[in-house]
């Protein structure tokens, strides 16, 4: 493997000590299991050592302290008073609530885990990668301080490879938070809950008792160092394969035991998960064009076992740096305020707090991206998608073109700090057929030429319409994109700077500066962008543009080399699909019949316009059909208070400012220069 270590910026680690990413060897943990019993390994003698500060404490013991804590008799009284109830309904809906959601780790259901997922590993994946010396730092840290653990979510296998390689290197087993609805299939649910699963309910809202049983419980195991905590701090599966902006519940949530003093520190572990090919592939994309997504269900799990016929590559699993919050928060919070409220009553967070907090979830999914392995495919994927779709699904792409276009891309990965899994040993040609092999449901390779793949057509039925022929073309195209996605974080803050060059058809740094400003801030919920670090961000990016000689910088000026153009058009072209998805969506805010909507109306019609375009022949981007695209310029706009709520009911109603919009059109297409737009909160620490 190369692995090329990448070096954080200082800007970005002011406050963390050391490299974070480091050139390590990966082992591959199946291959034991290919060689020997995997009944052997399930049933051998299991012995981790736990956080030397936790007490003997089982799962009742748990769920007791939670329900008799000074905090939850206090919220129940409020709640209580609040609702004109008794104490006493109030407190026993809040067993319900702990019994409903509450983990039952058993040693024998992890060893049940282990054995099948030995099982299925073997049959969907030629390797498990993970790197030794993270795993060693977790096993140290796990026994001096209550440990969080923060994998990137990309599969509903991440929980449960976490959970195995824990296992089978006798490190304790993680409590996971995890959706409510796994709770619901029948045996699985109970599976998992056994095997440390705890369960959330999507939709919370203002459900007062039940944030406080959720708060007190997830705060209770962090308190007791009872096993690490482990939850995903985007919130949700991506469907798009490339992070999504942090939930903060949960941080606060495992945080606040530090912040009032409670615990002496809080170590955060955060897990790059790679894969080269997603079991989920085909359902994201048809999710992302408005199919509903299929109810998890014991049945549904088991009519997918079909997937254990497929090959999915290799998966590599990075263990970072563990980060100290003590550390952390050194310079950045004051904890004093805590002193000034009993620990048992509920305190808000400060503004202090809510900003270090949302800064620490958006350094920890920096991390997570950086400490990511980005596969052969995932370049040609960049490369793929930046030819005319015509191209791809009628003429194909020269094979030599593309693998001629993928070694330079290599190259410019390598010199912008990318982690890449190109094996070393195996000719480079033989490298590039072998990832277009393995994604064969989205490409295939034929006379010298390779061609996007779409949905066969059922045989028998109709001709399809020409709005059934472009949803094909869309599902194959958001497939490819997601692995397009993958290595974006690499590339964007370079790109944003070459298409504020283009933009604003200027090399005056004074210039771009606030173009790229701009850019950042518009697509702050569409990348991750730690706030305030937007000036050392833009530096970063001029130093890999000079590194690869791209562009001249002076102190002036950020002029275009004579080799640099190729560089600059392919990454103005990565950004391209993003710009144009936002100008569709503004364009469908901006009609005339447009005034007040919500977000289940305005998804399909914004599809529905931009199908009229693309079919006509105005728009080439098939990624403006895709709905999570959509919905983040909507989360941009109300962020930047453009759209806002005006009627909350089970359907909120938003207003838009259709003049604020326009003008954001005109910016992003260079018609006006950039105006700074609302500041972000928590931009500031």
């Amino acid at each position: 493997m190369t692995h090329t270590k990448h070096n954080f910026s200082p800007q970005y680690m002011d406050s963390v000590k050391g490299d974070l990413v480091n050139e390590e060897e990966f082992v591959d943990i199946l291959e034991e299991r290919r060689n020997s019993s995997d009944l052997g390994h399930a049933f051998r003698t299991f012995s981790p050592h736990p956080y030397k500060g936790a007490p003997s404490c089982s799962t009742a013991d748990l769920n007791k302290a939670v329900l008799e804590s000074q905090y939850l008799r206090y919220m129940a009284k409020e709640i209580a008073t609040e609702m004109g109830s008794s104490v006493e309904e109030v407190r026993e809906e809040a067993t319900g609530i702990l019994e409903e959601m509450s983990q039952n780790l058993q040693l024998g259901f992890i060893r049940l885990m282990g054995y099948t997922v030995s099982k299925m590993s073997k049959r969907l994946f030629s390797s498990i990668n993970v790197n030794m010396e993270g795993l060693n730092r977790l096993q140290q840290a796990i026994q001096e301080h209550p440990v969080i653990l923060m994998p990137n979510h990309r599969s509903y296998v991440d929980f449960l490879v976490i959970s195995y390689i824990l296992f089978t290197y006798d490190i304790p087993v993680p409590v996971i938070a995890a959706g409510s609805p796994l709770a619901g299939m029948k045996m699985v649910g109970e599976i998992l809950r056994r095997s440390g699963a705890f369960f959330i309910r999507r939709a919370i809202g203002s459900d007062k008792l039940y944030w406080a049983v959720l708060s007190e419980y997830v705060k209770t195991i962090v308190r007791r160092g009872f096993a690490p905590v482990e939850f995903y701090v985007e919130g949700l599966r991506s469907r798009t394969l490339k992070s999504l902006t942090p939930k903060l519940g949960m941080m606060h949530m495992v945080l606040e035991p530090y912040f009032k003093g409670e615990v002496f520190d809080v170590t955060l572990v955060p897990i790059s998960i790679s894969y080269d090919r997603v079991l989920e592939e085909s359902l994201l994309a048809h999710e992302l064009l408005g199919v509903p997504k299929p109810k998890e269900s014991t049945t549904g799990l088991l009519k997918a076992t079909k997937v254990l016929q497929e090959n999915y590559g290799s998966m590599h699993v990075n263990f970072g740096r563990p980060l100290s919050v003590r550390h952390l928060c050194q310079g950045k919070i004051d904890r004093c305020q805590y002193n000034l409220i009993p620990r048992d009553l509920p305190q808000k967070p400060t503004a202090e707090a809510q900003a270090f907090v949302s800064w620490l979830a958006h350094l920890v999914v920096r991390i997570q991206e950086e400490g990511s392995l980005i596969s052969p495919w995932s370049l040609m994927a960049c490369l793929f998608l930046q030819a005319p779709t015509t191209v791809l699904t009628e003429e194909g792409l020269l094979w030599q073109q593309l693998t001629e276009k993928t070694l330079w891309l290599r190259k410019l990965a390598l010199d912008f700090g990318a982690r890449l899994n190109w094996p070393e040993k195996i000719p480079d040609l033989d490298v590039m057929a072998s990832s277009v092999a393995l994604h064969r449901s989205i490409v295939q390779r034929k006379a010298g030429r390779v061609y996007l793949v779409r949905e066969e057509e059922p045989a028998g039925k109709r001709p399809i319409s020409a709005e059934e022929g472009a949803f094909r073309t869309a599902a194959a195209v958001l497939m490819m994109a997601s692995y397009r996605n993958q290595c974006l974080h690499l590339f964007v803050r370079p790109a944003m700077v070459a298409t504020a060059i283009h933009i604003a058809k200027t090399t005056q740094r004074d210039k771009i500066f606030p173009f790229f400003f701009f850019l950042q801030d518009l697509f702050a919920n569409e990348f991750i962008f730690i706030p305030g670090k937007s000036s050392q961000d833009f530096e970063e990016a001029c130093f890999f543009l000079k590194k690869c000689a791209a562009i001249d910088v002076s102190q002036q000026e950020a002029t275009v080399s004579d080799a640099g153009q190729e560089v600059l058009s392919f990454l103005q072209a990565l950004l391209k699909p993003f710009i144009d998805t936002y100008q569709v969506v503004f364009r469908y805010l901006c009609e005339d019949g447009v005034h007040s909507f919500s977000e289940k109306q305005s998804l399909p019609a914004v599809r529905n316009l931009a199908t009229k375009l693309i079919l006509s022949g105005e728009l080439y981007t098939y990624e403006a059909l895709s709905s999570d695209t959509q919905k983040n310029v909507l989360s941009a706009l109300r962020r930047l208070e453009i759209v806002t709520k005006s009627r909350v009911s089970e359907q909120n109603e938003f207003r838009v400012k259709k003049d604020a919009v326009r003008r954001i059109g005109d910016m992003l297409s260079g018609k006006i220069p950039p105006q700074p737009l609302h500041a972000p909160p928590g931009t500031r620490l």
